[in-house]
């Protein structure tokens, strides 16, 4: 998914003291005709968990009213992004030349590494269009690794009054065989109403919580629907209630903490305001650095970048905890 900010502000990704509940602010995907997305990371309290440094969580949409996803081409750098969906379909295309489609509960993994561009495109055939799309930053000595996609369909397992769905990591004794260039971990988690989970966790990794919808309780901090709840390293187990009347849903994030500071800037990952200023008058020229993706049938064959803000993209201070 691509940032589409007309004017976005650069952030660079660094460790931060807070610990808490971090609240999603609303961003228009695409033209005037836009789904809203609700966006808890990056935000200036804390702008990664692990490596995760970008999420968005949109829907439900109804997409027979005409508001549906339509992403042109876009390039990335850096990262590698992470498609979930609860429901709908989404049709994926990139310059690595891969075709494919977002199903509910798989996930598909596409590693930008030096440099790649995509599109992605709601299917009228679901009308109902709901997920989150998430964003891992590639260390230093990966960034500039080739480009390569991964898709896997995590089997269900029953915790408890719960239901676990691993795609990236390990726990409860579930294992995605998905790589990723760091530690990481994602899963979906079913509560069943009254439902109250323990959950072993690795205590070098910090979690955050996204709740999807429902009334869920983590470690004792209630959350509201795209509210992500983040705790810091150090625990070995997590507690996550749903204390509500219905089934609650939620993705658990984690990851050690990542140690080197990035700038992102659109849908740029780079170490300084010459990498980004590079990859955009490049992405900008139409470079064989991004390729071009094929089949693409929107209105606008390429998304243009944005004018980069005045002055050099510098570090952000670090937030009081």
């Amino acid at each position: 998914m691509s940032n589409t900010d007309t004017a976005p502000a650069e952030v660079t990704c660094a460790n931060s003291e807070f610990t808490g509940v971090l609240h999603p602010r609303e961003v228009p995907l695409g033209g005037p005709r836009a789904i809203l997305v609700r966006r808890t990371l990056p935000q200036r309290e804390r702008s990664m968990i692990g490596a995760w440094c970008f999420a968005d969580h949109y829907g439900p949409h109804d997409v027979g009213t005409g508001r549906g996803m339509d992403v042109p081409p876009h390039p990335h750098t850096g990262l590698q992004t992470v498609s979930w969906l609860f429901e709908g379909l989404i049709e994926h295309r990139d310059s690595a030349g891969v075709h494919a489609m977002v199903r509910p509960g798989e996930l598909n993994l596409m590693t930008a590494g030096a440099g790649i561009c995509h599109s992605e495109v709601s299917m009228p055939q679901a009308p109902i269009l709901h997920g989150v799309q998430l964003w891992v930053a590639l260390p230093d000595a990966a960034r500039d690794t080739d480009r390569d996609f991964a898709h896997y369909a995590p089997p269900p397992r029953s915790v408890g009054g719960a239901t676990i769905r691993v795609f990236l990591g390990e726990l409860a004794q579930s294992h995605s065989p998905v790589r990723t260039f760091t530690p990481l971990l994602g899963a979906q988690i079913d509560l069943e109403p009254g439902a109250e989970l323990t959950l072993d966790v690795d205590p070098e990794f910090e979690h955050g919580v996204l709740l999807d919808h429902g009334a869920i309780e983590v470690c004792g901090t209630t959350l509201a629907v795209a509210d992500l709840g983040y705790q810091a390293p150090g625990r070995t187990q997590l507690q996550l209630a749903n204390h509500g009347g219905g089934p609650a849903r939620a993705l658990l994030l984690g990851g050690p903490p990542f140690t080197e500071e990035l700038v992102m800037w659109w849908n740029f990952v780079g170490r300084s305001h010459d990498d980004i200023a590079t990859y955009r008058e490049l992405w900008q020229g139409n470079d064989a650095r991004f390729g071009d993706v094929r089949g693409y049938t929107g209105k606008i064959a390429r998304l243009p970048a944005p004018p980069l803000p005045n002055g050099r993209l510098k570090p952000r201070p670090r937030p009081a905890g």
